[in-house]
């Protein structure tokens, strides 16, 4: 399974709507990265995703992008692979 990566808050619905369709999808654990303990997460994550809001997730070394780019795999039938072949 590949390395998951999930930029998140403690209080997000839609990254427990993401972490949920992982972990349905049998990805666990997702490496939760919280940008509301340390501002410099934050900044790191705008950096590398060019985000503001959360989640933002990396499956392996493809940035995902939020729950509703991750949904939207998913329907597509594109999410499956991309976790088989990260």
């Amino acid at each position: 399974m590949p390395r998951v990566q999930m930029y998140c808050t403690a209080f997000c619905p839609y990254c427990a709507m993401a972490e949920n369709l992982l972990a349905r999808k049998g990805v666990t654990p997702v490496e939760k990265i919280r940008i509301d303990l340390d501002p410099a997460e934050r900044d790191a994550m705008i950096h590398r995703t060019g985000r503001r809001t959360v989640p933002q997730i990396y499956i392996g070394q493809t940035h995902v992008g939020g729950f509703d780019d991750l949904a939207a795999l998913d329907r597509q039938g594109l999410l499956d692979p991309l976790l088989e072949n990260a």
